[in-house]
């Protein structure tokens, strides 16, 4: 097991493990996005979220991302399923090593049809403080989602913690809905890795 002196390098390692798993460039644009919207480059972060490694990383720095807001008092995580699942759970983890209780929650694409029929699964209730998480944030339609239904299930957004920003307008649109973002990785700081990664 790697073992990592500062928060600085464990999201060089995050970055590294981006490009080896989770970024993808081509020189046309051949990937369809959520949005429609077609681009040459694409995040698919499962295969960095569902790795051990880095849902390691992941916890503990976008765990740091929601420490760092000192007045807030979360008592959840959680947003859009399937993308913010594995991140959500990072985050519930590592609380966890850190002797705090933090809940995961999942927002569903629709709400389930037998049982509880329950559009959130998780145990946060109406009043909760909750902080919505992303893998990456596009226009932010995904997010907005998230937001919408959180809200009409009770549930009081602090705000949105972000795994990937692809500078595209998400961030300020959901800032337009008076949430704060907080983002870990940027698109211009994994190209960035991306090019000297091609030069070397």
């Amino acid at each position: 097991m790697r073992k990592y002196r500062s928060p600085e390098k464990m999201k060089q390692r995050l970055i590294e493990l981006m490009l080896e798993r989770t970024f993808k460039f081509t020189e046309e644009p051949t990937f369809k996005l959520a949005s429609g919207a077609m681009s040459n480059y694409y995040f698919n972060c499962k295969p960095t979220t569902l790795n051990s490694e880095g849902m390691y990383l992941i916890g503990n720095l976008l765990y740091d991302i929601i420490k760092s807001r000192k007045s807030w008092k979360v008592k959840g995580v959680g947003g859009l399923t399937l993308g913010a699942d594995p991140v959500a759970n990072a985050i519930a983890y590592t609380a966890y090593i850190n002797n705090e209780e933090l809940e995961s929650f999942v927002v569903r694409k629709e709400p389930k049809k037998h049982g509880t029929m329950l559009w959130i699964e998780g145990n946060v209730k109406k009043g909760d403080k909750v902080v919505i998480v992303e893998d990456v944030i596009t226009t932010g339609g995904s997010t907005k989602k998230a937001i919408d239904r959180a809200r009409e299930c009770g549930l009081k957004i602090l705000g949105v913690v972000v795994l990937i920003d692809r500078q595209e307008g998400g961030r300020e649109a959901i800032k337009a809905l008076g949430v704060p973002v907080l983002v870990l990785l940027t698109k211009e700081e994994i190209f960035k890795a991306y090019k000297k990664a091609c030069k070397s």
